[in-house]
């Protein structure tokens, strides 16, 4: 069974703390069995204070990261003002350079700075919440620091932005680890979007609209059961009852990205499940993920992850 462990430092936020216990622990095989071991662990095994009013006792000391598959560090609100390895608690630096070979490393938000400080980041894109991307990018130049996306997966060694990225992240590592329809499973249980992708921009001080007034879900709803139709700009607007500029104004807003962007990595996202999950052709799977021919399909798949859609449903096939 694949172990993940989650490292708690004193400060630690508990709703980034709890999510890959969330995640991992909903990840469960068809006969119901799970498929990760989750366990927390702190550095020296005893409690540590969060960034609320209360403590949290675990079970471990860091010797289980030896032991880990994925290692996942929780942010704590001292975090940025970590400058360099000095500043790293007692043992920290250690305990990270214990990991096996092959073994994933993960952070959550502001757990960047911890990655960075230790030399893990240099010469790797990262990313971290966006407010502290800037002062981030000062301290770690070496680190190639992207503010704009929700999270980036570099192979062993990936970072997310704030919260509810780290969740994105964890779906996409379930993902990556079983395939989409066990992420969607767990997305469901969890009553989280199943897929966001890595590339989405964060979601940086845009006004909330205004009250009372018509939003785009329903029309996203409307679009996702109509992936195979030449979905245009035109009838997203017209079924919300909006104008063309109105409509994409709005959208941008609830959803970060334009109608396009947001469509393709939807059909993106039908083609992936359909390649894991059935054996459709290629031809199939384009048109019912309303790319139209196998041509486009290539094409896109390509843009979003740098493979064919032979090639990916080989890897998930043999995995």
């Amino acid at each position: 069974m694949h172990r993940v462990a989650v490292l708690a430092l004193d400060g630690v936020i508990p709703f980034e703390l709890s999510v890959p216990a969330k995640i991992f622990g909903a990840a469960l095989s068809p006969d119901g069995g799970s498929l990760y071991e989750v366990l927390t662990c702190t550095l020296d095994g005893q409690p540590v204070t969060t960034s609320d009013d209360y403590s949290i006792a675990v079970a471990h000391d860091a010797g289980i990261l030896a032991t880990a598959d994925t290692v996942v560090l929780a942010p704590s609100v001292w975090m940025p003002g970590v400058t360099g390895p000095s500043s790293l608690p007692a043992g920290l630096a250690q305990a990270l350079s214990s990991l096996r070979p092959g073994a994933r490393l993960v952070s959550i938000c502001l757990a960047s700075y911890v990655l960075a400080a230790a030399g893990l980041l240099d010469d790797r894109p990262a990313t971290t919440h966006w407010r502290h991307a800037p002062d981030h990018a000062r301290l770690f130049p070496r680190v190639r620091m992207d503010a704009d996306v929700l999270f980036v997966d570099d192979g062993d060694v990936l970072t997310s932005a704030g919260a509810s990225a780290g969740i994105d992240l964890c779906l996409h590592l379930v993902r990556a680890d079983h395939g989409s329809q066990v992420a969607n499973q767990v997305a469901r249980r969890c009553i989280v979007p199943p897929w966001r992708d890595g590339g989405q921009a964060q979601y940086v001080e845009r006004p909330v609209p205004e009250p009372l007034t018509a939003g785009t879900a329903p029309t996203r709803a409307w679009a996702l059961e109509r992936l195979h139709e030449p979905l245009q700009l035109a009838d997203l607007a017209g079924h919300a009852r909006m104008s063309r500029r109105t409509f994409t104004r709005r959208f941008r807003l609830e959803v970060g990205l334009s109608p396009g962007q947001w469509l393709t990595g939807q059909r993106v996202a039908l083609a992936r499940h359909l390649l894991e999950s059935t054996d459709l052709t290629v031809d199939q799977i384009a048109a019912r993920a309303g790319f139209g021919t196998a041509a486009s399909l290539r094409q896109h798949l390509n843009a979003a992850l740098g493979i064919s859609p032979h090639t990916y449903r080989r890897t998930f096939r043999t995995a």
